[in-house]
């Protein structure tokens, strides 16, 4: 629905006052306008999508709906499953190693990803320490012959 303006223009000055106020108002929605527009924008930047969703309580379960690290997972696993392992495999063996690996994905959630993590990891640091002989004797530096031994 249009409005409709009401003017009350008598002589060339006031037809000037109007056109300079409608002029400022003019101005003043266009840069509302690009204000809102900007900020409308800016939510759908790569830079908006990381500071809402790649904080660190997203990657945790937040509610079943949204759960980043799950998604994540459901489709790069099929993809590292298919490029690595199966490469050499025929289409029907790719297509159900794909879904098998993408419902696993969908269960993997941040809790599970770390535990998984340490895991492998420990596998591979291990305990460093040398292991002493039982059946050895410890030397401490003090001669057997020592008053003090």
């Amino acid at each position: 629905m249009k409005k409709i303006r009401k003017y009350n223009i008598r002589n060339l000055e006031d037809l000037h006052a109007e056109v300079a106020s409608l002029k400022a108002e003019y101005m003043m929605q266009e840069g509302v306008l690009f204000s809102d527009t900007k900020v409308y924008l800016k939510q759908f930047t790569l830079g908006g999508f990381i500071k809402k969703y790649a904080t660190p309580s997203a990657f945790l379960k937040i509610d079943d709906k949204l759960n980043l690290s799950s998604s994540v997972m459901s489709f790069v696993l099929p993809f590292i499953m298919n490029t690595t392992l199966f490469r050499g495999s025929g289409f029907l063996t790719k297509t159900l190693i794909g879904l098998a690996s993408n419902k696993v994905g969908k269960t993997l959630d941040a809790e599970h990803l770390s535990a998984i993590f340490n895991a492998v990891k420990s596998w591979f640091s291990g305990s460093r320490k040398k292991k002493t002989k039982e059946g050895a004797d410890v030397d401490y530096g003090i001669p057997p012959d020592s008053e003090t031994y």
